[in-house]
């Protein structure tokens, strides 16, 4: 006598069936867009992906040449972006998870960091001008459209770094105290070894947006035509966001190709930087205990 199944679980299982195929068609419908996006950018611009127009300099009002200091800048500008919101964003997570008490005041901060996440850029690029430009007299500076970034990115380290700090299980904590270690000892040890994976989410997510960025740095610090490279992070500097913007709507007789090779690029080193995030979340993943 064979086994088999009861109605109920025959419709179960079409049920489940249905959903997975549903999921799959969303899956690839949003997937399409994004590889139609990268073979046009790649068709149009691949032909512009020479030695020539990657390491030298515009000339000729961005007519002709390359994107050197574009990309030298906007490998400034992530950088120093991260370097400074990256370890502000993950303490200020550990102490609101870990230490604060829940009270009103931290209630209203949590919901502050919140909102903040979803404050438009050219908000963000307006109190870089008054803050950082202006009060702080920086100037229209690589520091400046920088330390604006950071701001941006601020609320977004902050809560991937909360979330993957409370994927961690309750018991690991419990058990670590009840064998003598203090507080400090069970989150360095235990706690954010564990919780890397999570808080790497946030910061790749960082760098896609603070290497796309363009109202951010608008008026802070990044330059429309600069055909030399910054001195210091005090210079101005061009970025490859505000070149592709330059060129495509406020510059005559760019050649195509260019404008497209200028996205690639910056397509490609955002994939870049990203597929290096992963690789280092994808180890620490593994190496983790639970």
């Amino acid at each position: 006598m064979g086994f088999e199944l009861l109605p109920l679980t025959k419709q179960k299982l079409k049920m489940e069936k249905w959903i997975v195929r549903s999921l799959f068609l969303v899956t690839t419908f949003l997937f399409i867009p994004v590889f139609l996006i990268f073979a046009v950018l790649f068709i149009k611009g691949a032909p512009a992906l020479t030695l020539n127009f990657i390491f030298s300099n515009p000339l000729q009002g961005m007519t002709a040449g390359g994107i050197f200091p574009a990309i030298v800048g906007t490998f400034w500008l992530v950088f120093l972006s991260l370097l400074f919101s990256c370890p502000l964003g993950v303490v200020a997570a550990i102490y609101l998870n870990e230490y604060a008490r829940d009270n009103l005041f931290t209630r209203i901060i949590n919901l502050a960091i919140i909102n903040l996440a979803g404050v438009p850029s050219i908000v963000y690029s307006l109190f870089g001008l008054g803050a950082f430009v202006l009060f702080f007299n920086l100037g229209t500076s690589i520091l400046s459209a920088s330390l604006t970034l950071a701001v941006m990115n601020l609320p977004i380290i902050i809560t991937s770094t909360r979330e993957a700090l409370l994927a961690i299980p309750r018991s690991f904590r419990e058990a670590c105290w009840n064998v003598g270690a203090s507080r400090w000892q069970t989150l360095w040890y235990v706690v954010l070894p564990n919780a890397i994976p999570g808080i790497l989410t946030g910061v790749i997510f960082s760098v896609g947006r603070a290497a796309g960025e363009t109202a951010a740095i608008l008026f802070t610090g990044v330059a429309f035509y600069l055909p030399f490279l910054p001195e210091s992070v005090f210079d101005q500097s061009m970025a490859l966001s505000m070149h592709l913007y330059t060129i495509s709507t406020q510059v005559v007789g760019v050649p195509e190709s260019f404008t497209y090779g200028t996205a690639l690029v910056l397509i490609l080193l955002v994939l870049l930087v990203n597929t290096a995030s992963i690789l280092i979340r994808s180890y620490f993943r593994s190496h983790r205990k639970w």
